[in-house]
């Protein structure tokens, strides 16, 4: 059988690569912003780390949402979207490395 390669995805706050599961995904279709929990929401989608307040603040500083989406984003509607971020992160595990080891192995 043939080995899966695991799809990475870079980072738009800190600009690092990661596994696309060590990510949150963001969608911009029917003229909003959301947060895709799944993976399979339509539109244009960038990645943020997951449990990372440093690249949300490095992407809002960068204004790389707004690069992204090629759009202007009011600082109301990105705090929204940051507390969702951070609802998410607060409900998830934190993720591991994939080896199948805990935490404190």
């Amino acid at each position: 059988m043939k080995d899966r390669r695991t799809p990475m995805r870079r980072c738009i706050g800190c600009r690092e690569s990661f596994p696309q599961n060590q990510l949150i995904r963001l969608t911009f279709h029917d003229e909003a912003i959301h947060v895709d929990r799944d993976g399979k929401s339509p539109g244009r989608g960038v990645y943020l780390c997951k449990n990372s307040p440093d690249c949300l603040e490095k992407a809002d500083k960068r204004r790389a949402l707004e690069r992204a989406f090629s759009m202007t984003i009011a600082p109301e509607v990105k705090q929204e979207i940051f507390a969702r971020i951070a609802e998410l992160d607060d409900l998830e595990p934190a993720s591991d490395d994939g080896s199948g080891k805990g935490q404190d192995a």
